[in-house]
């Protein structure tokens, strides 16, 4: 019998198949979700201090972001959310699109208002987690010159800075054989 799944739509540190299966082993891309209108932000502010992946709407603007559907084993929905902070930081919330010339639906992960603060910035190491994701994808070009663009600063604890930079370091790998 097979498992019940669910998708989810990436944009962040998730966007990169092996940091997501790193934390919740079932997850299989199922294709690129383009989101007009909406724009990326590492405004969310994190435990740790620093800015995360939001998505918001600017008014008047053209804007396109991206973001991957996984789909993922419900059983290991529990440890998708605590992982991404439910309900102490980030909301859920269901969106629809087309993928493959079928309507889907997901989850996503959005910022609560309460966590928002355009002051931060994200640490080097989750800003490349979120380029080398996007690259992964072969998202566009700009999209990804927008992300490089984004300011960074280091990770002020060793320990987490050292994790981090091992799993952006097979990142790289898995991207340099995959041709980008």
């Amino acid at each position: 019998m097979a498992l019940a799944r669910f998708i989810s739509l990436a944009y962040g540190s998730n966007l990169h198949p092996f940091r997501l299966t790193q934390r919740v082993c079932s997850a299989t891309p199922i294709g690129v979700v383009p989101m007009p209108g909406k724009r990326l932000a590492f405004h969310k502010r994190s435990d740790d201090g620093s800015g995360k992946c939001l998505f918001y709407e600017p008014r008047g603007t053209e804007d396109m972001m991206y973001g991957v559907a996984y789909e993922i084993d419900m059983a290991e929905k529990p440890i998708l959310d605590d992982l991404e902070g439910l309900n102490k930081g980030y909301n859920e919330q269901q969106v629809s699109f087309p993928l493959n010339g079928v309507t889907r639906h997901a989850l996503v992960y959005v910022a609560a208002s309460t966590h928002i603060d355009a002051t931060l910035v994200p640490y080097t190491w989750y800003k490349d987690m979120v380029v080398l994701g996007a690259r992964y994808h072969r998202l566009p070009a700009d999209y990804i010159a927008k992300i490089e663009a984004v300011v960074a600063v280091l990770d002020p604890n060793p320990k987490r800075a050292a994790d981090r930079a091992a799993i952006v370091k097979n990142m790289r790998v898995i991207n340099a054989a995959q041709g980008v």
